[in-house]
């Protein structure tokens, strides 16, 4: 891990695992999705509400982030390399693209990596800008995102609209699943058109904050590291319990507007804590570590690893325990096959599967590109 950046890793695992805390809400919910989706509206609550609370929309806001730091890595490297920008990185878009689609059709109903996919299309074009250009589109395109958010809640408060996962579908097998996530693709994918501006945002300030130092042990990412405490930790955690007691109604200010507030201040927090550790990294820090340079092949294990203790194609836990306890059950044990399996694998190969597979993929036409017999073509 020479010249790497001591936090980036542990940020990345801590976004995976907490991301599995977000959805496996889903998989232990006897009717999956949908149930999952009416039980966020308020239908037959279990109790987990504070488990949810601290889980829910942080770390996929902080998983949002740490894309556009790794966008931002890649046009740093670019740049050092004399290479024209954004180049090939769309083509790595691309491939985001694909895999995200076959995990959304073949494991996942949530699938962050498609929306992912097209948000680094355009953040690829502005990461590069000055910031003035940067500012002002962060700018805009939140405002859009506070102003669907501001009428989202407003539906909500009125009894305009309220919060259903619709109709119950069927997870009793998994092609039953596959079908259902093709014919209800709009109803499961909302969420992620909904959330495409923030998104952008996301994307747009993990790359400046990068940029910036934020994840440097220097004084200057120090000072940025404190800020992003203050304001994530001290002013988004009181703004995100407060949001969570209001209840239901406040459901989209609670996800969509405090949380990435609170996932700011995981980012400053962790990567102070990282850097201020001793070089030589502990278990639980280098178990963390690998989960983050296996990320994307931890994100689907987790997804396919959760699926098959829970539903009923799989062992059918899910049917046969349920509740808070179950949930937090699933979680730990798939973490912790994750972290072993992580450090595991990259005591054995550089890459993680699927990460030495996309890298196959990625080069493969850019060695097409460099033959001869093209060339001369």
């Amino acid at each position: 891990m020479s010249g790497r950046i001591a936090a980036l890793d542990v940020l990345r695992g801590v976004a995976i695992l907490g991301t599995l805390g977000t959805n496996v809400w889903v998989f232990t919910h006897p009717d999956g999705a949908t149930g999952f989706l009416n039980l966020m509206g308020g239908a037959g609550d279990d109790g987990g509400a504070l488990l949810r609370l601290l889980s829910n929309g942080k770390f996929l806001a902080l998983l949002s982030i740490m894309f556009g730091i790794g966008l931002a890595i890649q046009h740093r490297s670019a740049l050092r390399r004399g290479a024209r920008w954004p180049g090939w990185y769309l083509w790595r878009s691309a491939l985001l693209l694909v895999e995200g689609l076959l995990h959304y059709v073949l494991i996942f109903e949530f699938d962050v990596l498609v929306f992912y996919a097209v948000v680094s299309v355009a953040v690829a074009f502005l990461v590069g800008r000055s910031t003035r250009v940067v500012r002002g589109w962060a700018i805009g395109v939140g405002l859009v995102h506070v102003s669907l958010v501001a009428l989202v809640t407003l539906a909500l408060v009125s009894g305009a609209a309220e919060l259903t996962g619709g109709p119950v579908l069927p997870v009793d097998s998994w092609w039953t699943q596959v079908q259902d996530r093709v014919e209800h693709f709009a109803h499961f994918r909302s969420e992620a058109f909904f959330v495409l501006p923030l998104s952008t945002v996301l994307f747009l300030v993990g790359a400046r904050l990068f940029q910036a130092g934020a994840l440097e042990d220097s004084p200057r990412g120090l000072r940025l590291q404190r800020r992003l405490v203050v304001w994530g930790l001290g002013v988004g955690v009181p703004l995100n319990v407060l949001t969570t007691l209001a209840g239901p109604d406040w459901f989209a200010v609670d996800r969509y507007a405090c949380a990435p507030l609170v996932a700011f201040g995981l980012l400053g927090g962790i990567t102070w804590l990282v850097n201020r550790m001793r070089a030589e990294p502990g278990v639980l820090r280098a178990g963390l570590g690998a989960v983050g340079r296996a990320a994307l092949s931890c994100y689907v294990a987790q997804n396919l690893l959760a699926s098959a203790l829970c539903y009923p194609w799989g062992l059918g836990l899910a049917t046969r325990f349920g509740g808070v306890w179950f949930t937090v059950a699933v979680w730990s044990t798939v973490s912790a096959f994750l972290v072993v399996g992580a450090s595991w694998w990259l005591s054995r190969f550089s890459r993680g599967p699927l990460e030495a597979l996309w890298d196959r993929a990625y080069r493969a036409p850019q060695r097409l590109a460099r033959s001869p017999e093209v060339a001369r073509g």
